[in-house]
């Protein structure tokens, strides 16, 4: 059982207690008596540990899954071009099937919560709903300086923030795509106001090409970062996807605010972007996190796999091993994450009085031998991967047990979704075809 408490134990075998959906108690060797419990649970063979956190995706764009190839998403053009126009033809009918094949994508590779950005509310939160997961839903405004398109936005996501308060595991977010790319001062105005009115964090994509900054320099004479600050900005929660071209000189300021920049290093490298300046932020205190980004980029939810991507791409691109440790990865995707989201009294470690949220990996599989001789972290980041996952668990139900979905029925979304893609073709086609 790999706990990740503040100790950083390690139980060999290891035991949990469960009650009314939290851990009771956690301990080494098998449980004290005394303790009657309903259901007796032996996991002979497997890694017990935290579900991992997911802090950047997009969860309906699984439907542009292969559409996005040779097109840089970290640029406006590119993502205009490659997920905006597929957007402009979208039915919202397909969301729910997207959604619902993310989601068991998620929990199958051992992703128990997740933040999510997008638009068509109304259509994610059901199928979240029914997933059991944990997850920040934000809802996406792009209003392009457009007066009208600013106050629709700026109105149906007050209408999602009154529909997600008091839901025992979805939180309602504000998620402005990008602050001065597709958010104008007059609608981040609005949007801070709304995040005050209901306690609400931001979910922001930021520092992807520079164009943030080039805008903030030619109107204000300073950086975005600054500009956000001077904005109040942030003082309010914030999770930042990528966050690739931040100048150094602002990092003190993110790192004294409850900001989060989320790491997504597949995106990051299949869009031909820089490295982020992972280390630099590291060092400056900065909170850090990990993603997938959506899946049109990336082109993958297993977050073990952008572990893994992470730490290679710190020691490439710092030209120095370790450059970020097995450890320290692993965090960004637990602790990390659910820090990031305010939910680190919650979740991401197996400690009393937490949230049972937490996932099961298969040591029979190959990748753990030999099992005396390899750093178990080492072994999660560097050889394990999310097909080891056999079950999961949040808030005390299992969402994936013994290699099998419990909560969705997985092969009748992925049906739906292969009709929905095609008729996805077909609208774009028809949009495009000479008259």
């Amino acid at each position: 059982m790999l706990t990740l408490d503040p100790r950083g134990r390690i139980l060999r075998p290891g035991y949990l207690l469960i009650e009314a959906g939290r851990i009771r108690s956690v301990g080494e060797g098998p449980p004290p008596d005394g303790h009657p419990a309903a259901d007796h649970l032996h996991l002979p063979g497997r890694l017990l540990m935290p579900g991992l956190v997911n802090a950047h995706t997009h969860s309906p764009m699984v439907l542009f899954r292969g559409l996005a190839e040779g097109h840089s998403l970290f640029t406006f053009e590119g993502w205009f071009e490659a997920i905006r126009s597929w957007e402009q033809v979208l039915d919202p009918a397909w969301i729910a099937p997207a959604v619902t094949v993310s989601c068991a994508e998620m929990i199958r590779t051992g992703t128990t919560c997740f933040a999510d950005q997008y638009f068509h509310m109304d259509r994610i939160v059901p199928a979240v709903r029914r997933s059991g997961l944990r997850a920040a839903l934000a809802y996406g405004i792009v209003e392009l300086g457009d007066p009208g398109a600013r106050d629709h936005e700026l109105a149906a996501a007050e209408a999602f923030l009154e529909a997600m308060l008091d839901d025992p595991l979805l939180t309602g977010w504000i998620g402005p795509h990008a602050f001065f790319v597709d958010n104008s001062p007059e609608a981040i105005a609005r949007e801070l106001a709304l995040a005050d009115r209901f306690g609400a964090g931001l979910h922001i994509h930021l520092a992807t090409s520079g164009e943030e900054d080039r805008y903030c320099q030619e109107h204000f004479g300073h950086s975005a970062v600054a500009e956000m600050q001077r904005l109040g900005v942030l003082r309010r929660r914030m999770v930042a996807a990528h966050c690739l071209t931040i100048p150094e000189a602002d990092l003190p300021a993110l790192a004294d605010s409850p900001f989060a920049a989320v790491m997504c290093p597949s995106a990051c490298m299949r869009s031909g972007a820089a490295a982020p300046p992972l280390v630099a932020m590291q060092a400056a205190g900065v909170q850090l996190a990990l993603g997938s980004d959506n899946v049109a980029n990336n082109n993958s939810y297993d977050l073990f796999e952008e572990l893994r991507t992470l730490a290679k791409l710190a020691a490439f691109s710092q030209g120095r091993p370790g450059a970020l440790s097995a450890e320290q990865a692993l965090r960004m995707a637990t602790l990390g994450g659910a820090r990031a989201l305010g939910l680190e009294s919650e979740i991401g470690s197996l400690e009393p009085g937490k949230s049972a949220d937490l996932i099961a990996l298969d040591l029979t599989q190959i990748g753990w031998a030999p099992s005396r001789g390899q750093d178990l972290y080492t072994a999660l980041v560097y050889a394990a991967g999310g097909m080891h996952v056999t079950d999961a668990m949040v808030a005390g139900r299992w969402l994936y047990r013994r290699g099998e979905w419990i909560t969705l029925d997985y092969p009748a979304a992925v049906a739906e979704l292969e009709q929905a893609h095609a008729q996805l073709i077909q609208a774009r086609a028809a949009v495009r075809e000479p008259s």
